[in-house]
């Protein structure tokens, strides 16, 4: 099992951890994590894009003018997708564009991932994270303190003083572990775990 630093925030080692293999040591499945992703990006769309046929373009159905010896073109009705403003031939409409992957295949692209962090060097644990009061400046220190750049933090419980102190700085992220994703993860650079979270992500991945 890997065994890692734990961190404070002045970036100085506290103790150690060990993590465990089926999840910070797994197989890196490249087309499950790709598979994920995909999921998870289409899920998002709104889907809500919608054009008016001929059929729901208001006006009147009366015939413009008579069939022959006007020298125009033959017309039937102004809401002819010919016409400006008429109707939209094959337009988009309202749909559902969600994918459904199975629990085990995002399960293994979430442990995949995790281990590629791992390996590369950017995944830190952290020991806590706390702060006194709402200051922007604090975080952006802590920051500075552990050597990040673009980064997503994840914390073991939502913590309102942190996540509003991380708002407005555009490298970083915090988020719950309840929210930890594929995407987010592959995202950012670096990825901090605050320990308490660690037993969050194991029952995520379904080992408790």
């Amino acid at each position: 099992m890997p065994v890692v630093d734990v961190y404070d925030m002045n970036n100085e080692v506290v103790s150690q951890i060990e993590l465990d293999d089926r999840v910070f040591n797994a197989p890196v499945l490249e087309h499950l994590v790709h598979q994920v992703v995909v999921m998870q990006l289409a899920n998002r769309r709104a889907g809500t894009a919608c054009t008016k046929n001929r059929a729901m373009v208001s006006g009147s159905r009366k015939k413009p003018w008579r069939q022959k010896g006007t020298g125009r073109a033959r017309a039937g009705t102004r809401q002819s997708p010919l016409w400006r403003g008429g109707g939209v031939v094959f337009g988009p409409t309202p749909r559902d564009y969600s994918i459904k992957v199975n629990r085990k295949v995002r399960r293994a692209a979430l442990c995949s991932v995790l281990t590629q962090k791992l390996r590369e060097g950017h995944l830190k644990v952290l020991q806590e994270l706390e702060l006194p009061e709402i200051r922007t400046r604090k975080m952006v220190e802590v920051v500075k303190n552990l050597g990040l750049g673009k980064s997503l933090i994840v914390l073991g419980r939502r913590n309102p003083v942190v996540e509003l102190s991380a708002r407005n700085i555009p490298t970083v992220q915090i988020m719950p572990v309840e929210g930890l994703n594929v995407y987010d993860i592959l995202r950012y650079e670096d990825l901090v775990l605050v320990r308490e979270c660690i037993d969050g992500i194991y029952k995520r991945v379904g080992l408790s």
